[in-house]
């Protein structure tokens, strides 16, 4: 699935507001759904990523979403209570699911394009909690050797701690509907939904800040 071309679509100005508003960082919203909490030993089992844009009137919005159900690596633990709690049976033949190369290859190959088309500098993760996405993350990009990771390795944007400054709610369901975004409990704990949910409050929460930051003059260090 194509992204949409930010040269074809958007302004010089909607791209350099992307490339200037976090010093040359891109947030891509992520979220993994797992068989454990153990990022070593448990398995990956969904991975979703979600690109975001702003408007024409400057306004971040969500983008285009990328999903893969996985396959458990070999020798991977699965975590009884994990399965319980997501719903998700990793041998069921309907998932369609692919290798951890396969699908982080299908996630980060439309990041590397966003990256070149907003002349941003590196990916930065935008997650709830999101060292636990983060460390799934680098543990499969580690399993499958991937050399090119697009993602900081250790920064992140938590939506957790903006969304309690925010809105005083840390929980995803709580702070979504805080925002008053519209949560399905039902949809929950997919990792394409659970994301998509998660960059829309990161968006709601950015654009509330809005004229409060000026992005003159920002060194693109870390």
């Amino acid at each position: 699935m194509p992204i949409s071309n930010y040269n074809d679509s958007s302004s010089d100005s909607e791209v350099t507001s992307i490339s200037n508003r976090f010093r040359g960082y891109l947030p891509v919203v992520v979220d993994v759904e797992t068989a454990g909490f153990n990022h070593q030993t448990d398995a990956l089992l969904e991975i979703a990523a979600v690109l975001l844009r702003t408007n024409e009137k400057g306004v971040w919005e969500r983008d285009k979403s990328y999903f893969c159900h996985v396959t458990p690596f070999e020798g991977a633990n699965l975590e009884k209570a994990a399965l319980e709690f997501t719903g998700i049976d990793p041998f069921h033949p309907f998932r369609f699911a692919v290798s951890e190369d396969e699908a982080l290859r299908t996630i980060f190959q439309p990041i590397r394009q966003a990256l070149r088309e907003t002349h941003c500098t590196r990916a930065i993760l935008v997650g709830h909690n999101p060292s636990f996405d983060l460390n799934f993350l680098n543990a499969a990009v580690g399993r499958a050797q991937i050399k090119r990771n697009p993602f900081h390795p250790f920064s992140t944007f938590d939506t957790a701690t903006l969304a309690g400054l925010a809105f005083g709610q840390t929980v995803l369901a709580k702070a979504v509907r805080a925002a008053g975004l519209g949560w399905d409990g039902k949809q929950a704990h997919s990792a394409q939904y659970d994301a998509e949910q998660t960059a829309d409050l990161f968006c709601k929460i950015v654009n509330m800040w809005g004229d409060k930051v000026s992005f003159r003059n920002q060194e693109n260090v870390f």
